[in-house]
């Protein structure tokens, strides 16, 4: 089977590509990335010598180049990663986010159409849920709860989904659609929450936190949304939204402290900011669709999860310094 890989040089795109390039050498694998500020080739270039791996510099919002690779290569699936997601950035620049998120899927979408591909997966977010309350913690996210924005970015995800949905029912194409909680782990671009603070703290620097520190989040290592991502590609039912979280809901303040524990730095680090604009409050999912259907499930902890993601920093620190110096965007050169 063929696969189109979307947004594969990003976080979660590079951890998935690490993920089944290896699990599937039977399968082949082509990775389209535009290599945009937060698209690092460097995330991926260990897999250029594999022999079911191919990578295409471009962007989901060509019509014409996605057009013609659907045509030269025949997909059998699309998976699609790619996506602008920091919600500071969708704030300040929110036509971006609609263009990218809800017009790219849409060409993708088109060219899944025309070319008749198998299934089609979209990689969404919980964010489209809105948000819950600090004081219901019986509340949990399920996917029968209505979409309900907070943001540029999350009202763009939504925007996308809703095609996806809306090309199922009316041209009977195949798809799926995850959600999914706050991701961490390796190769997380320095702007999300972890990867800043470890790289503040590793250097003795200030650490923002928004208001007092209490809007949680649920925390899933990228491992295991990958994992949960390729049963559903592979076994999921057509037309189905399946949710992924980590059922390891923590504070940002306790994310900052857990941190700085494990790294040996002081709590006076910790700078509090103004708060960000309808910054949600709580997000909290329930995965029993998939845990029962598909069996899924998690291998990580939070505790064990975070230790091994600040070791990756601590270990990977040419990584962090040649995203600040910019020399990561140096990394991919282009190939015949």
């Amino acid at each position: 089977m063929k696969y189109l890989v979307t947004g594969g040089a990003g976080f979660i795109g590079s951890n998935y590509m690490h993920y089944v390039v290896n699990k599937y050498p039977n399968d082949y694998f082509v990775c389209l990335d535009a290599l945009t500020y937060a698209g690092n080739y460097n995330n991926i270039k260990a897999l250029e010598e594999k022999p079911n791996y191919k990578f295409v510099k471009g962007d989901i919002r060509d019509t014409i180049l996605i057009d013609n690779l659907f045509n030269e290569e025949k997909f059998d699936y699309v998976i699609n990663f790619a996506a602008e997601s920091h919600v500071d950035n969708s704030i300040k620049n929110p036509n971006l986010f609609a263009e990218t998120n809800i017009l790219g899927t849409m060409v993708l979408l088109n060219a899944s159409k025309k070319y008749g591909v198998k299934r089609y997966h979209q990689v969404s977010t919980d964010e489209v849920y809105g948000d819950l309350p600090l004081d219901r913690p019986d509340l949990l996210f399920t996917e029968e709860n209505p979409i309900h924005t907070s943001s540029p970015y999350s009202a763009s995800k939504a925007g996308a989904d809703l095609q996806v949905l809306a090309y199922a029912r009316t041209f009977k194409l195949p798809v799926t659609i995850s959600r999914c909680s706050n991701n961490y782990g390796p190769y997380q671009f320095p702007e999300k929450l972890i990867p800043v603070v470890i790289s503040k703290a590793l250097n003795d620097e200030r650490i923002p936190v928004y208001g007092k520190g209490e809007n949680v989040r649920d925390w899933i290592h990228v491992h295991d949304h990958n994992v949960g991502v390729d049963m559903i590609v592979r076994n999921g039912k057509e037309g189905e939204i399946y949710n992924l979280g980590g059922h390891s809901e923590r504070t940002n303040l306790e994310v900052v402290k857990t941190i700085l524990k494990e790294l040996g730095k002081p709590e006076s680090l910790i700078e509090f900011v103004t708060d960000r604009p309808g910054h949600d409050l709580r997000y909290a999912i329930d995965s029993s669709k998939i845990e029962k259907e598909l069996n899924w499930n998690r291998t990580y902890t939070f505790e064990e999860g975070i230790k091994e993601t600040i070791n990756w920093y601590v270990n990977n620190q040419d990584w962090i310094d040649d995203i600040k110096t910019g020399e990561y965007k140096k990394a991919y050169t282009y190939k015949r």
